[in-house]
């Protein structure tokens, strides 16, 4: 007999709640089949057959919570024989394209919002009404983790602004060229990494966390890029940003998105980020104040590309400009060391080729 055991789960997550069983008892399944999906508070987790045979027992119901390690079923091995076909008919259905299956691991996809037209429709025949819905894991550690760094950091955050355009030029002029050498296109964010992890190698304390009475210093940049999902925000991190090229942060970034909104985040993808970055100018933001990202003690807020009137060389001109925000934790980050941070970035993305360089 298989013991059916709940897959590890993300870092500092010790609980998950059963979602749903996708075979019954008496089903007989093959290796990799999904047996049932765990929710934690992060991503889906889809609980595969490890060998074929015949599902005889599930040991814990849908809407419960288990815990990494915990047998929540068992299965019989043995060998499963495909059922033959009975009828041309069904041999050319069978025929036809079918999706790929899932990945092993997929991030939570909540159930479907009710519209929001109920607010909106109120006549005679169909009063105001309200509908409760009980918060998904995601959505209640988001909650958790955003109201945790209000009540533990003593957070501010200081306001730039970064003149966008020969980042734009140096774009417009080797976009093809980019794509064509390294199969993946050139984008705002790969810019921003880049000038972070210069401004994080000047300024050590924004790439640092309190822990306890101590400070945590770190010689790499491992930094989040917040995804919006339907379900909501996640933060994968790219690795080692300090050592990649432009054309593997891009990659990285692509990558990391595509797994966030088509499934495929694994735990460790959300692991460990010395610093985040977040790009609320995709939604049309033109400034706001991030929250942290704990244990970090930083994170860079991205707004929206809008031309103004700005001076130069004491002549009004019209340049694509975008608000940059730092929030930061006081505690850590003086007030002096977070200005002096963000002009670095501001710096570093108005002369880009200081970046290309490494000057």
């Amino acid at each position: 007999m298989i013991e059916i055991k709940v897959p590890s789960l993300g870092e500092s997550e010790s609980e998950a709640t059963l979602v749903s069983w996708q075979k019954a008892p008496g089903d007989r399944v093959h290796v990799d089949d999904v047996l049932a999906e765990v929710e934690s508070d992060k991503i889906t987790l889809e609980v595969t057959a490890l060998e074929s045979g015949t599902l005889v027992e599930q040991l814990r119901p849908e809407g419960a919570v288990v815990t990494p390690g915990e047998v929540i079923g068992r299965l019989e091995p043995g060998e499963v024989e495909d059922a033959p076909a009975v009828a041309s008919e069904t041999v050319a259905a069978e025929s036809e394209p079918k999706e790929a299956a899932p990945a092993p691991v997929k991030e939570a996809v909540a159930p479907a919002e009710p519209e929001v037209a109920l607010a909106v429709t109120e006549t005679a025949d169909n009063p105001r009404q309200q509908e409760r819905k009980p918060m998904s894991r995601l959505r209640r550690r988001i909650a958790t983790r955003l109201k945790e760094a209000q009540n533990s950091a003593a957070m501010l955050t200081t306001f730039n602004e970064v003149n966008m355009k020969a980042v734009i030029d140096l774009r417009a002029r080797y976009r093809d060229q980019f794509k064509a050498s390294h199969g993946v296109g050139l984008g705002f964010m790969s810019f921003f990494l880049r000038a972070a992890v210069v401004a994080l190698a000047k300024y050590p304390a924004v790439n640092a966390y309190i822990d306890g009475d101590e400070i945590v210093y770190h010689n790499y940049a491992d930094i989040g890029v917040a995804v919006s999902t339907d379900n909501g925000l996640v933060v994968p991190v790219v690795r080692d940003a300090g050592v990649k090229s432009f054309a593997e942060l891009e990659r990285s970034v692509a990558d990391l998105a595509h797994k966030a909104r088509e499934g495929g985040l694994m735990p460790d993808d959300l692991k460990g980020g010395t610093f985040s970055i977040t790009n609320g100018g995709v939604f049309g933001s033109l400034l706001s104040t991030p929250i942290l990202n704990p244990p970090q003690s930083a994170i860079l807020g991205m707004h929206a590309i809008q031309k103004r009137v700005v001076v130069e060389n004491d002549q009004m001109v019209i340049r694509p400009m975008m608000y940059l925000a730092l929030s930061y934790d006081h505690r850590l980050i003086d007030g002096k060391e977070a200005v002096q941070f963000l002009v670095a970035i501001k710096e570093a993305i108005e002369m880009p080729a200081a970046l290309l360089l490494d000057l």
